[in-house]
C-alpha cells in the first residue's frame, strides 16, 4: 500500500476551495423546494422541461438506474447544473472531477479493484483526512470499508459514476501525475511577446490539440524558470515523452508526458520558434521571447530528428540571472589584476579556453562590458548571439547567409574596430584572420576549446598558424571551468582517505576534514546547489615568447607556467575544497588531469 501524502501545495487550494464552493452552491435554495423530489426541482428551476424528466423516468424504470445518472446519459443537463441540487438533498459535498483535482501521490492509497468495486476514487489528503469521492457517500458500509483499507478517516464527497469511471482511467495511469501539475498555473503566467512573434493563438490552440498542450509547454518554461534551469530537454521515448532540465550542468529528469502528445508539444514548440511544423527529417533551429512572470526571457530552440520523433532543447537566457560583472565570477585576485591588465592592452590576441558549458561566453561579456565606451567602437561576430550589449556591435554568423566567421571578422575589419570579439576560433582561417586582426593593432577576444591554458598555443599551431604570429599576437589565456558548489542544506563534514587525497595530487594537511552535500529536495539529491568558476590564466611574458617562436611543446610551456607562480584548474579547485565550497568529488570530475 502507498504512504500517504499531503496534496501538494499546488493544488490544496484549488482542490478545497472546489469542495466548499460545493458546499454553498445551494445556498440560496427554499426550504419548499428542499423537501421536493431532485426531477421535480430541476423542472422549477427551468433546467429541465417536463417532456425530458418524463423520458427520463421512464428509462429509469427500465435501467435500474439513479435519475442523476440517466439525464447525464441523455445530455439533457450538465453535472455543473445538477451537482448544487444533488448536495442539498443529500447535505454532503458534491463535485465535477478533473485533473488538478486528484493528488496523483494519493489516489494509490485505495488499489485501484477496490476503487473499482466501490466506484470511489482518493481525491486529496489533508491532516491526515482523505478525501474520497463515492456515488453513494451516505453509505456507511462503504466508508467502514474504504477506512479499513486506507487506514484513515474518510471524508466522503459526492460524485457521479460516470465521472468517477472515467477519471478513473487515467488517475490510475503512470504518467498522471504530467496532467495535473498545470491545473493550477494561471494562464497569464508565460506569454509571448507580440513584437517578436505574430501568432493567432486560437489557431494555434487547435493545431497543438487544445490548450492542455500549451498549458504543458508554459509551466515547463515557468518551472525551467524557477529551478534555475539553463535548457530544457524533450525528448521522445517508445513509452513517454522525458522531459528534463540541465541545473547547475547536471541534467535531471521532472516529467513524463504522454508519448501520444509529444507532437502536439513540439508544434506547439515550433509555431512559438517560427519554425515549420510540417518539416520533421532536418533539424531546425529558431528562438523567441516570452514575458514569464513578467519579466522577458529570450529561448533559444533546436530540434532534432530521431527515430522516435524528434527531439527539442530550449535554452533558457535569463538575463536576471546571468552577471556580466568581472569582479563577481569568481576569479582569485591575483588572476583576476592579470586579467584587467590584459584587457587594458591596445591590441593582441586574449584567448578564453574551456569545454562547452564551462562558462566562455559569460567571461567574454564581462570583459567587453569592463572596457566597453563610447569612444571605442567594439564589434562582435557571434554563433549564435546570446545576449544583446548596449555600445557593442554584434554580429550573427549563420551558415544560410555564408556568413562565416573568417567573412565576418574580414568585414569587421573594414569598419574602423577598436576591439573585436569572435564567438569561438573553428578552423584555420578564422584563426590566420584574428592573429592578424591582433598584429594590426586591434584587441581581438575569442575562445578556444582546449583543455587549459597551454593547450591553446598549440591548438592555435594545429591551425597551422606560425609560432612566431603566434608568440607576437597573443597576450593571455584564460582556462575555466564552471565547478557546483555545496547544497548549504545538506552540508556534512566528512575525512577522505589518505590514498585518495594523494590520488588527486593534494598537498595539505591530508588528516583535515573536508565538505561534501548528502543530497536534499533543494538540490535534487545531488548535494549542489549554484556553481563557480575555478580559472587558469596565463600572460604571455618574454621568455614565454621565445619559447613559442622555437616551437616547444605542451608539456614545456605547463612547466613554465608552473615555475613561475602559475596555479592549475586542479590547484583552483582543491583551494575551493578547502574552503568547503565543493567537494573534492566534484573537484576531481571537473579539474582533474593525469
Amino acid at each position: 500500500m502507498s504512504t500517504a501524502t499531503d496534496i501538494p501545495e499546488a493544488n490544496q487550494p484549488q482542490a478545497t476551495t472546489l469542495v466548499r464552493t460545493a458546499q454553498s452552491r445551494a445556498v440560496a435554495f427554499s426550504p419548499r423546494r428542499q423537501s421536493m423530489p431532485l426531477g421535480e426541482q430541476l423542472v422549477e428551476a427551468e433546467l429541465l422541461t417536463r417532456d425530458e424528466l418524463e423520458d427520463a423516468l421512464k428509462l429509469q424504470a427500465s435501467k435500474g438506474q439513479k435519475l442523476g445518472e440517466i439525464l447525464l446519459e441523455l445530455g439533457v443537463i450538465t453535472e455543473d447544473q445538477m451537482l448544487p441540487f444533488i448536495q442539498r438533498q443529500l447535505r454532503i459535498p458534491s463535485i465535477r472531477l478533473r485533473e488538478g483535482v486528484i493528488d496523483p501521490a494519493v489516489v494509490r492509497i485505495l488499489p485501484r479493484e477496490a476503487a473499482e468495486r466501490l466506484t470511489s476514487l482518493a481525491m486529496f489528503k489533508v491532516r491526515g483526512v482523505l478525501s474520497v469521492a463515492m456515488t453513494e457517500p451516505q453509505n456507511l458500509e462503504q466508508l467502514d470499508e474504504l477506512e479499513r483499507i486506507t487506514g484513515l478517516k474518510v471524508r466522503p464527497v459526492f460524485a457521479f459514476a460516470s465521472n468517477i469511471q472515467r477519471m478513473m482511467t487515467r488517475a490510475y495511469e503512470e504518467d498522471f501525475a504530467v496532467d495535473t501539475v498545470t491545473a493550477d498555473m494561471d494562464e497569464a503566467a508565460v506569454e509571448l511577446q507580440n513584437e517578436d512573434i505574430e501568432l493567432d493563438l486560437s489557431s494555434v490552440e487547435s493545431m497543438v490539440d487544445g490548450s492542455p498542450v500549451i498549458n504543458l509547454v508554459n509551466y515547463l518554461i515557468l518551472q525551467s524558470l524557477r529551478k534555475g534551469a539553463s535548457d530544457i530537454h524533450i525528448e521522445p521515448t517508445r513509452k513517454h515523452t522525458i522531459v528534463r532540465f540541465r541545473v547547475d550542468g547536471q541534467l535531471i529528469e521532472v516529467l513524463r508526458p504522454r508519448r501520444d502528445i509529444h507532437a502536439a508539444i513540439v508544434s506547439r514548440i515550433k509555431v512559438m520558434s517560427k519554425m515549420d511544423i510540417a518539416e520533421h527529417r532536418i533539424p531546425q533551429d529558431g528562438r523567441c521571447q516570452v514575458a514569464v512572470e513578467g519579466k522577458e526571457v529570450d529561448l533559444r530552440i533546436s530540434t532534432l530528428p530521431t527515430v522516435l520523433g524528434e527531439k527539442v532543447v530550449l535554452r533558457v537566457l535569463d538575463r536576471r540571472r546571468v552577471t556580466f560583472n568581472l569582479d563577481k565570477l569568481g576569479m582569485p585576485p591575483e588572476s583576476l589584476i592579470n586579467v584587467k591588465n590584459l584587457l587594458a592592452r591596445p591590441y593582441g590576441l586574449l584567448l578564453v579556453t574551456g569545454p562547452t558549458g564551462s562558462g566562455k561566453t559569460t567571461t567574454l561579456y564581462s570583459a567587453l562590458e569592463l572596457i566597453k565606451s563610447v569612444h571605442r567602437n567594439i564589434i562582435t561576430v557571434e554563433d549564435p548571439v546570446e545576449y544583446q550589449l548596449e555600445l557593442i556591435n554584434q554580429v550573427q554568423a549563420e551558415k544560410s547567409r555564408q556568413l562565416s566567421f573568417a567573412t565576418a571578422l574580414r568585414a569587421i575589419l573594414r569598419q574602423d574596430p577598436d576591439i573585436i570579439m569572435v564567438g569561438e576560433i573553428r578552423d584555420g582561417e578564422t584563426a590566420q584572420v584574428a592573429v592578424q586582426a591582433a598584429l594590426t593593432g586591434h584587441l581581438v577576444l575569442s575562445t578556444l576549446h582546449t583543455n587549459d591554458a597551454a593547450g591553446a598555443i598549440t591548438r592555435l599551431q594545429d591551425m597551422d598558424v606560425e609560432p612566431f604570429k603566434i608568440s607576437a599576437a597573443v597576450v593571455g589565456v584564460i582556462a575555466q571551468r564552471l565547478i557546483r558548489t555545496i547544497c548549504p542544506k545538506c552540508r556534512t563534514s566528512y575525512y577522505p582517505p589518505a590514498d585518495f587525497l594523494e590520488s588527486i595530487h593534494y598537498e595539505g594537511d591530508k588528516r583535515r576534514s573536508f565538505a561534501r552535500g548528502e543530497g536534499c529536495k533543494d538540490c535534487y539529491d545531488t548535494g549542489f546547489q549554484g556553481r563557480l568558476g575555478i580559472y587558469e590564466v596565463l600572460v604571455i611574458e618574454q621568455e614565454l615568447r621565445e619559447m613559442i617562436s622555437a616551437n616547444s611543446g605542451v608539456e614545456e610551456i605547463r612547466s613554465w607556467f608552473r615555475k613561475n607562480g602559475g596555479n592549475s584548474l586542479l590547484e583552483e579547485g582543491l583551494r575551493m575544497a578547502e574552503q568547503e565550497l565543493t567537494s573534492l568529488d566534484e573537484v576531481m570530475r571537473i579539474a582533474f588531469v593525469e
